[in-house]
């Protein structure tokens, strides 16, 4: 570790602030997609779950939204925490909003331009997640 970053490092714990949150963790993702997501968007993410034939607006492919070659973190965590609603989910995802809000303890994850961005674990979670099952 470079002198600064541990100089800071020892400052933050000095001051009660304790260590950075962990970075995301895509293990956990797979649970939360697993236990919230797949019903709508398939198992291997591909809009084919169990409910999609019910839906009015069937659920997209997760598995192509990096297909321009980036990954949109900044619109795919407002589409899970509501701010950015979609007609098809009435705003936060149906039902499952509280789960998706944390404990307080945000996490950062990089988003577009390289720029940090602050989201909770549940959320950073799950996008972890997403990425991983890009085609």
């Amino acid at each position: 570790m470079r002198r600064p970053a541990r100089l800071f490092s020892i400052a933050m714990i000095a001051a009660g602030l304790g260590p950075p949150a962990a970075a995301q963790d895509a293990e956990a993702g797979a649970a939360l997609y697993g236990d919230f997501c797949a019903v709508c968007h398939g198992m291997a993410g591909q809009g084919d779950g169990p409910m999609a034939g019910a839906l009015t607006v069937a659920p997209p492919d997760l598995t192509m939204l990096a297909e321009d070659g980036e990954f949109p973190v900044l619109r795919v965590a407002r589409q899970i925490d509501g701010r950015d609603p979609l007609v098809a989910h009435g705003g936060e995802m149906p039902l499952y909003g509280q789960w998706f809000e944390g404990d307080g303890a945000d996490v950062a994850m990089t988003g577009p331009g390289g720029q940090p961005m602050m989201l909770s674990r549940p959320i950073a979670d799950l996008i972890a997640y997403l990425m991983e099952i890009q085609s």
